[in-house]
């Protein structure tokens, strides 16, 4: 597995599918335990992440840590974090249907490699993508959609918590929802509360 992980990621960086390649710093591929039963998906690099060649970096990377910590979970040990695109749209634009289908092998060979027993959907882009495209984060947020044996949850972006505070609690229950579900089905996962 880390052999084929590492060619990915080597091809990954050599990307120049789309335009997106163009002004990016870094490829952010992903962070995390590649070896998760628990994969979080956001929509793509912002200014922070294409600096530092991570996902989810910024402040809205924070609260996300937090968020985490607080159910056990932390991208060091056991859970695995993505982009649908890995490369930073142009002003931290949403990144189009086009990149996203051009960047979309990445993710797809990545699931692949990990086997995810659940996948966290961060904000609409990453739910329209991996859901449904009628996805409605609003109303379906902390919900379970079983596709080919996966279970598929969408949750709020950190950053729209960060810009709508009165979302948190809500954000937070699904936090809860997530690690009651992984207490349920993951049988690898330790949720660890010492760091």
């Amino acid at each position: 597995m880390d052999q084929r992980w590492e060619q990915l990621k080597r091809e990954c960086e050599r990307c120049r599918a789309c335009g997106l390649c163009e002004a990016r710093h870094h490829v952010v591929f992903g962070v995390g335990n590649p070896q998760a039963e628990v994969l979080f998906i956001g929509e793509g690099p912002g200014e922070n992440e294409d600096l530092r060649g991570e996902p989810f970096v910024g402040r809205g990377g924070q609260l996300l840590d937090t968020m985490l910590e607080a159910v056990g979970l932390s991208r060091k040990h056991n859970i695995y974090i993505a982009n649908t695109v890995k490369c930073r749209p142009p002003k931290n634009r949403d990144p189009l249907p086009e990149e996203q289908d051009a960047c979309g092998n990445w993710l797809k060979q990545q699931m692949n490699l990990i086997s995810p027993r659940i996948v966290v959907c961060l904000g609409r882009i990453a739910a329209f993508r991996m859901i449904s495209p009628d996805f409605k984060v609003t109303k379906q947020h902390g919900q379970f959609f079983e596709k080919d044996g996966v279970l598929y949850m969408g949750m709020f972006h950190p950053a729209a918590i960060l810009r709508n505070p009165h979302q948190k609690p809500e954000a937070f229950a699904d936090f809860l929802k997530l690690r009651d579900k992984i207490e349920e089905i993951c049988t690898h996962t330790e949720l660890r509360f010492d760091d």
